[in-house]
């Protein structure tokens, strides 16, 4: 069984037991969060798709940790005007234990 949820304006596939990286939410290590942005669900051979979602489906996780991506440099340059400029960015992010999937 498996899901695709929205989090963070981006669309997850999602199943049972695994672990996703998703943008920073807010909540302590070890509580419990419910996903209700459900898009599809699919349960074998059974697949039930919303229309943008579907409005009972909810997907159960747990935060597992809180923490920043990889460092991204920004770098910009103008040539011949001596003239350059040197960014670094961590996204935020938080992982999340999918506990179970309901319809």
């Amino acid at each position: 069984m498996y899901a695709i949820v929205m989090c963070g304006g981006k669309q997850l596939k999602v199943a049972q037991g695994e672990q996703v990286s998703v943008e920073l939410l807010e909540g302590e290590v070890g509580s419990k969060v419910v996903l209700d942005k459900v898009l599809l669900v699919a349960d074998g051979d059974k697949i039930s798709v919303g229309s943008p979602l579907l409005g009972n489906a909810k997907v159960n996780a747990e935060v597992v940790s809180h923490g920043k991506g990889k460092k991204v440099i920004i770098f910009k340059k103008r040539r011949r005007q001596n003239s350059r400029r040197k960014n670094g960015h961590r996204q935020s992010s938080t992982v999340l234990k999918i506990t179970g999937i309901s319809l």
